[in-house]
């Protein structure tokens, strides 16, 4: 159940990702990065790794637009 939990977490927050990847709105990735960290805590207290590991790759995705964009852009 808690793997569910933790899928349905990273798929709610991947709209908001990819208007994150607007320019001058990558700001909201700062946001989006805390509800996939709570989306890999739920999925780290799973029996599965699915929903842990989709999340890491949402918060690397994220990670890597903010690197681009210097943080703030």
């Amino acid at each position: 159940m808690l793997n569910i939990i933790s899928i349905l977490i990273g798929l709610s927050t991947i709209p908001f990702i990819l208007i994150g990847a607007i320019p001058f709105l990558g700001w909201s990735l700062w946001i989006v990065l805390l509800f996939l960290v709570l989306g890999t805590i739920v999925g780290a207290m799973s029996s599965s790794n699915g929903g842990r590991n989709f999340n890491i790759v949402l918060m690397l995705v994220a990670g890597f637009r903010l690197f681009l964009g210097g943080g703030i852009f």
